[in-house]
């Protein structure tokens, strides 16, 4: 098969090559007839050659043009770019299946000029359908985030008409009626923070503080969530200086010290310390003796809307957008973030930062 088809492209170059040397011939003989016709005997040598060359192209692209618009070559060339054009309006239609496999086959190697455009439309036709899986998945996980609220809502609202409600049910239908439109605001509220964070001109204002002090205050104001568990935080902060948006930093702690202290029980610990590897990094590590997490898990908390054991965040008001958008923050700071967890056992988070002040 191989063979065939090498025989097959080495007549086309062969071909192609016996038309130049015919064209470039009658390319020569035409200028010597228009030279002595109109008596033109000054003609150097140099310019012949390009009179020559000039019209030999000419005479070579009149005859290409004329087998292009000879029926058969056209419905082969037809043939030849259908896949391609038939791939493209599958695309236009929303439709990434594409399968051009057999096509790069009769293309034959690598070298082929139309292999590169073939490749492209693939990877472009694969990128395309992630996309558009992630938007449909993230569409669904939104829709399904609203749905259960303001079910709870319409529910409980209705449930108040009833004249016959005792004052202490009354209370305890608002108060998650309360509770519910507080948990739409805060995934609106998220929502539009990772829009915000993933536009093509994020918030990013960063400017040198003392990290600190920062962890410091966040720590000191989320002090009525920790003393309630009577957890024990165990804080060790190095004195350090870092060039970061501080806004948004201020989001990464919180949102990480407080999962630490929603998935720790009772009468546990939260270690928050601050080390200086080496000369160009930072590292905020936040550890508790919580549930913990699996390997599976751990592998998928990043990822929007994403959530362990959905009734337990419902419960506790997860949206499963918080960690998104921590990791966003600190990839927008060119730094990492590491989990390590054991069920039963706890976790630790762990946010690498680069040390531009060194």
């Amino acid at each position: 098969m191989k063979i065939i088809k090498f025989l097959k492209k080495s007549g086309e170059v062969l071909a192609v090559l016996c038309l130049l040397f015919l064209c470039w011939t009658a390319a020569f003989f035409i200028t010597s007839w228009l030279l002595h016709a109109f008596s033109i005997n000054r003609l150097s040598f140099y310019m012949r050659e390009i009179v020559d060359s000039f019209l030999g192209f000419f005479l070579f692209g009149l005859i290409m043009y004329g087998i292009s618009q000879i029926s058969f070559v056209q419905k082969k060339q037809s043939l030849f770019f259908r896949p391609l054009i038939d791939a493209m309006k599958k695309m236009s239609q929303g439709n990434f299946n594409i399968d051009l496999s057999s096509y790069k086959e009769e293309l034959g190697n690598r070298n082929h000029p139309f292999h590169e455009i073939v490749e492209s439309i693939t990877q472009m036709a694969k990128e395309l359908g992630e996309m558009e899986q992630m938007r449909q998945e993230f569409i669904s996980n939104v829709s399904h985030e609203i749905q259960s609220p303001l079910t709870s809502i319409s529910g409980f609202a209705h449930a108040l008409k009833n004249d016959h409600l005792s004052h202490e049910e009354r209370r305890q239908y608002l108060q998650i009626i309360e509770m519910e439109s507080i948990r739409l605001s805060k995934l609106s509220e998220n929502l539009l923070k990772l829009t915000s964070l993933e536009s093509a001109h994020p918030p990013f204002q960063p400017k040198t503080y003392r990290l600190d002090q920062q962890l410091r205050r966040v720590i000191l104001s989320m002090e009525p969530q920790w003393r309630n568990k009577d957890l024990e935080m165990d804080v060790s902060l190095n004195k350090m200086t870092i060039h970061a948006d501080e806004d948004l930093m201020d989001q990464v702690w919180i949102n990480l010290i407080h999962n630490s202290i929603k998935f720790t029980p009772n009468n546990g610990k939260i270690t928050v310390k601050t080390l200086k590897k080496d000369m160009d990094t930072i590292e905020v590590i936040i550890k508790d003796t919580g549930i913990g997490m699996t390997k599976e898990v751990q592998m998928r908390i990043f990822e929007r809307f994403y959530k362990a054991d959905p009734s337990r965040n419902r419960s506790k008001g997860g949206s499963g957008l918080g960690l998104s958008i921590v990791k966003k923050i600190i990839e927008m700071h060119k730094g990492d973030i590491q989990v390590e967890s054991s069920p039963k056992e706890g976790t630790e988070m762990k946010v690498i930062l680069p040390d531009t002040q060194s």
